[in-house]
């Protein structure tokens, strides 16, 4: 099978721009390109209404009202707002205490790790083989001084679901007046059941996880019962209601808004349709070779998601004889590192098999044609793996 493009399966790194998306932005980089700020002309005002409304369907997808989005640069400028500007603002109360888990993404556990060299009180959860967080062990872990848990709704390497709706019940009947923070950014748009209403303070998003523009992202902050009081990172204008200054990014954040709007509508056939494919993937290995795992678990995970080891091949030399498949050995912000990943490590697995796995993610443009070729490929190229180690 010859290809002009690889096959695409890496969607939890990132998708590629729908082209509803894109034919939505195009207007404001050339034609409407007021600032949002200056609405004292037509451009302007058109601007701000375009954001406006972006601000509606970001709002939709998450069951959140329009005022409660503040729009960032992505999901990592989000965590880093959320996580500091509560404890900056909760300071004065003498409430230094942050609660996360190990498989958290670096965008949640480096900031809490820079708090903690500032003297904040760290908390950071075990989890299971599945990945999964204890919820006896979260409950133990509260404390009155407790002023934050940040927990993410779905892992980008495994896919494992948390109980998030279990876990906000538990943190708000120890410490009512505890902020949680959740990173949605790989479930938003995959699961329809994310929604805020089960009591999140705080949500990240970033639109280029569900086909919008990279560099444009959101942060949920709740402003009723109670509002969530949280300091800005950026000061020089008072925009985003003094959370978030700087000129908006318009185009981007209209393309979020259509990329939201689009999301909402095909999130539960499309949910369907990928955990399909997902599982004809696993089926085809796991009835070919031996010696492969499934990292995670097998049914509380996203729908596109499936992170396999494979004994006996490395996840390198797979991914350099496999040259026109795109998948991920471990979270795309930190390819770059030769340390095993952390999230494998905290469920508990060797560097062998950290060192031996692969996610593959899929997406929209992906169909049962390119999972049977990527198996095919893959089968292949592991028993030569194997049989190179054995001459």
């Amino acid at each position: 099978m010859t290809r002009d493009r690889p096959i695409y399966f890496d969607h939890n790194a990132t998708t590629p721009c729908d082209p509803h998306v894109l034919e939505s932005m195009l207007p404001f980089f050339t034609e409407q390109y007021g600032n949002a700020a200056s609405v004292g002309h037509r451009l302007g005002r058109e601007a701000e209404k375009a954001v406006s409304d972006a601000r509606r369907q970001v709002a939709a997808l998450i069951g959140a009202s329009p005022g409660e989005i503040i729009w960032t640069s992505g999901a990592t400028e989000a965590n880093n707002l959320a996580i500091k500007g509560v404890m900056a603002a909760g300071q004065p109360k003498g409430r230094k205490h942050i609660v996360t888990q190990a498989t958290e993404h670096k965008a949640v556990l480096d900031p809490i790790q820079r708090l903690a060299r500032e003297g904040f009180s760290i908390t950071v959860l075990p989890v299971d083989h599945h990945g999964k967080v204890n919820l006896e062990q979260f409950r133990i872990s509260l404390r009155q001084d407790t002023a934050l848990v940040s927990i993410m709704w779905a892992n980008n390497e495994t896919g494992t679901v948390q109980d998030i709706a279990g876990l906000v019940s538990a943190a708000k009947a120890v410490v009512p007046s505890v902020v949680f923070h959740c990173d949605a950014t790989q479930a938003a748009g995959k699961l329809p059941e994310v929604d805020v209403s089960v009591g999140i303070d705080l949500m990240s998003l970033t639109a280029h996880k569900l086909y919008g523009p990279k560099g444009c992202g959101a942060l949920y902050v709740r402003r009723t019962r109670p509002s969530v009081s949280i300091r800005s990172l950026i000061d020089g204008g008072g925009h985003e209601k003094g959370l978030r200054s700087g000129t908006l990014n318009v185009p981007g954040i209209v393309g979020f808004g259509k990329a939201c709007e689009l999301a909402g509508q095909c999130v539960v056939n499309e949910r369907e349709r990928v955990s399909r494919l997902r599982d004809r993937l696993w089926l085809l290995l796991s009835s070919q070779l031996d010696g492969i795992h499934l990292n995670g678990p097998s049914d509380a995970r996203l729908p596109n998601t499936l992170s396999v080891a494979f004994d006996g091949a490395s996840a390198e030399s797979m991914m350099m004889a496999c040259d026109d498949i795109c998948f991920s050995a471990g979270s795309a912000c930190t390819i770059a590192s030769i340390e095993p990943s952390h999230v494998l490590r905290a469920m508990g697995f060797s560097e062998s098999r950290c060192f031996s796995s692969l996610r593959f993610s899929l997406g929209r443009s992906n169909s049962a044609v390119h999972v049977d070729y990527a198996a095919e490929r893959l089968i292949t190229v592991v028993r030569s793996l194997r049989s190179l180690r054995e001459v």
